[in-house]
């Protein structure tokens, strides 16, 4: 999957919605009118963004990765500031293009590889001549519905 657009996250512009106060059951049930009403606000920025100034968003293109529920359009919410990647998806830096893949380290074989959450693409082995870089750990994914 590729990247198509990154841009900077501005921490300072507040995105603050109405917050249902009950709890929206998604099986059977309903909830009851008397708890229908709003009392608190979600701030998406404290929500979304742990360290805003290696935040960033990317756009998702491509179809590598929908089994790991990321499709075409999709906007990615991407944090640098997190050393823990192994097993991660992640944005990367291979040979002049941005993708998003999961990082998947064979301790037996003691190779890396960048994995696709499609069974129509293959992993891609990181070698030590590749131009790579890992640009973030992908954090959360903002779909349409």
């Amino acid at each position: 999957m590729r990247v198509s657009e990154i841009g900077v996250l501005d921490p300072s512009y507040n995105i603050s919605l109405p917050l249902a106060k009950v709890r929206i059951p998604c099986g059977t049930g309903f909830p009851s009118p008397a708890d229908d009403y709003l009392e608190e606000r979600l701030d998406l920025n404290k929500l979304l963004i742990k360290h805003p100034a290696a935040t960033y968003y990317a756009r998702a293109e491509g179809d590598s990765m929908t089994g790991a529920g990321i499709f075409p359009g999709d906007i990615l919410i991407v944090d640098k500031a997190i050393d823990e990647i192994r097993d991660r998806v992640i944005v990367a830096w291979l040979n002049g293009e941005f993708l998003v893949k999961r990082y998947y380290i064979d301790n037996r074989l003691g190779k890396v590889y960048l994995v696709s959450e499609n069974p129509k693409y293959y992993p891609q082995e990181i070698t030590p001549e590749m131009d790579f870089m890992i640009w973030g750990v992908v954090t959360y994914n903002i779909h349409k519905l």
